[in-house]
């Protein structure tokens, strides 16, 4: 009996051992299971989807992704033909959503790298500045901690070496159809005359934003008219001269800017007396009416058809600068001084926004810091018929002689369109 105990106990002590290894073999492969699927959904909560932009006027596959920085990957171009089913060299249709290689992922809240599942620092900082520029650009409303949404471009976690070079030459004009992005380098604008019609891309500021820039006047009409030194100062002249240097700044930094009004042979001038003449034209190379209400029209249609035209393609940032220069009593000096429509907000928001700008400016560039200009609502025409946000900027009074300086020497035109520019980023 104690040898068949002994070997029960034995069989017994076996069977218990063999129980044991069997759960502990159980628990490990749960627990591996466990971990592996916390890593699934951790990692890989979605299967990311594509981002959709629309082809702006002017876009090859090269510039609509330059316009989103994803033009010196090779990677890139390859999946945008494969996403869009085209082949290389396709041209693109204006208005129509391509898919681009972005992917866009659901942020969780806590980091990018758990987000997407990489595990790379740096990759995932490359995503977070990627992002921080897309907002900066514009092309983003809201930032990725904000509305959860995180754009990841296909080349950082595929091929993240640049491998295309940018062209460096100067391109063929595209300046006739509009003052807006050409592929790389420097871009070339007749309308700013030669000294001044090749424009270096600096920086994609203005990117995704549309401008229109209107000098007052025109044509039959050159607006207030006084003299100086016995040489005739017209008006339309040098609201023309500025409004030419605030869309070729707003063109350097990427922004696509429409001159309303426009000469063929007057570019950006040089110089204290701006000859004056008749040959002005309306967008559209139209003959200006001599009529007011009808030239007026000519000119809030003309922003009016090109503004649907944007907005259909997803542009939601229009704005428009009407340029003048006011002629009021020989001694009645004034600052510059800004209008914007009674009804409209986002009117009144623009005009706040310069003449703050231009207060900012005074204060460091007058000797005694003072600047008298106001800001104030009316019911203009340029104000009240077009469909973008708009305002009415007054350079001073061509009749004051101290005034006169201030359009009158090239680089305080330079500084008026420097600062109006400033006033609008």
């Amino acid at each position: 009996m104690q040898i068949v105990t002994t070997q029960l106990i034995k069989k017994e002590g076996l069977t218990f051992y063999y129980n044991t290894h069997l759960l502990y073999l159980m628990v490990i492969r749960y627990s591996i299971f466990i971990f592996l699927f916390l890593l699934l959904t951790s990692f890989h909560k979605e299967v990311p989807r594509y981002h959709k932009v629309p082809a702006l006027p002017g876009d090859g596959v090269f510039s609509l992704l330059r316009r989103y920085r994803l033009d010196q990957h090779s990677c890139n171009h390859q999946q945008f033909y494969k996403l869009n089913g085209l082949k290389k060299n396709s041209g693109l249709k204006v208005g129509r959503y391509y898919t681009i290689p972005v992917f866009l992922y659901q942020f969780d809240g806590r980091t990018i790298r758990s987000s997407i599942g990489v595990n790379n620092w740096t990759v995932a900082k490359g995503i977070q500045s990627y992002n921080e520029f897309m907002l900066e650009d514009g092309f983003r409303k809201k930032g990725y901690q904000d509305n959860q949404v995180l754009w990841v471009p296909f080349h950082m976690l595929n091929c993240p070496s640049e491998d295309i070079q940018l062209p460096k030459s100067p391109l063929p004009s595209d300046g006739e159809k509009n003052l807006s992005n050409a592929e790389g380098g420097s871009r070339k604008f007749p309308i700013f005359g030669k000294e001044y019609e090749h424009v270096p891309l600096k920086s994609n500021l203005m990117r995704g934003k549309v401008f229109y820039i209107v000098g007052g006047h025109g044509g039959p009409d050159p607006g207030a008219v006084s003299k100086k030194n016995g040489k005739q100062l017209c008006e339309d002249e040098y609201a023309y001269d500025v409004s030419l240097r605030l869309t070729r700044l707003l063109v350097e930094h990427g922004a696509t800017a429409y001159m309303i009004t426009r000469d063929p042979d007057d570019g950006i001038r040089d110089g204290k007396y701006l000859k004056c003449d008749t040959d002005e034209l309306v967008w559209g190379n139209k003959k200006i009416l001599r009529s007011q209400k009808p030239r007026l029209f000519q000119r809030s249609d003309a922003i009016n058809t090109l503004y649907e035209k944007h907005k259909k393609q997803g542009v939601t940032h229009q704005k428009v600068v009407v340029i003048h220069v006011d002629s009021r009593h020989r001694n009645e000096q004034t600052d510059l001084f800004f209008y914007y429509h009674p009804d409209s907000p986002k009117s009144k928001k623009l005009a706040q926004k310069m003449h703050q700008t231009f207060r900012k400016k005074y204060k460091v560039h007058r000797s005694n810091g003072q600047y008298h200009g106001s800001l104030t609502a009316r019911d203009l025409h340029m104000l009240r018929e077009t469909k973008a946000p708009s305002v009415y900027v007054e350079l001073g009074n061509i009749s004051h002689p101290r005034d006169q300086q201030r359009i009158m020497f090239e680089s305080n035109r330079k500084a008026l369109a420097q600062w109006m520019f400033e006033g609008l980023k």
